[in-house]
């Protein structure tokens, strides 16, 4: 089992990724670094999720840069919803909704507010590719360090960042998985595709 101080470390790490991302003005070069770095994490950092039996040898499966997939985007009112996704580590996770994102040709994703200690903005993502992740990834999770910037007038919403979480690779993790707001009809072939792991 996981750690905490090795999660803490793991945070650190996506931290100081996500910083480097922002800090770098192209966003295909801040791509590249990105998906590096996640790598690194999945294949080598002690809190990775990938299981043991497979991390000498993995590695993601992320799509090349579309530029046509980064969105800076207002985050419009929306009705407020309050969503309370049962766990049974975290016990119940309470969300609040606070807007709304359109991605022009796409459609339109709910973005959240984590309504609990740290709290945070929270914009998953499920689409109908055959490629991704069946049970969603998560574009922004602020809390855990997954922030690409912006404000509310100028959201960075870029879909090539959009990653798995971390049950998608063990059911030891249990995660939050977008609802009806945050599901998209068309195929978003971007940021990391499935591979599934075992080990």
């Amino acid at each position: 089992m996981t750690d905490a101080w090795e999660v803490r470390d793991w945070r650190i790490h996506v931290a100081d990724l996500y910083a480097e991302v922002r800090a770098e003005p192209d966003p295909e070069v801040a791509h590249r670094m990105w998906a590096h770095g996640r790598a690194a994490l999945l294949r080598d950092h002690p809190a990775t999720p990938v299981p043991a039996g497979a991390r000498a040898s993995f590695t993601p499966e992320v799509a090349p840069y579309d530029p046509a997939l980064r969105f800076v985007v207002r985050v419009e009112p929306a009705a407020p919803e309050r969503r309370e996704v049962p766990t049974p580590t975290d016990g119940v996770v309470p969300f609040e909704r606070v807007g709304r994102v359109d991605l022009p040709g796409l459609g339109g994703l709910d973005v959240w507010w984590l309504d609990s200690y740290g709290g945070g903005i929270f914009v998953p993502l499920k689409d109908a590719s055959p490629r991704t992740y069946g049970g969603g990834r998560y574009v922004l999770d602020t809390v855990k360090g997954a922030d690409l910037g912006g404000t509310r007038e100028a959201l960075v919403v870029d879909l090539n960042f959009a990653y798995q979480p971390s049950c998608a690779y063990s059911s030891d993790w249990v995660c939050p998985l977008p609802g009806p707001g945050n599901t998209l009809a068309l195929p978003v072939d971007a940021g990391e595709l499935h591979v599934p792991v075992a080990g």
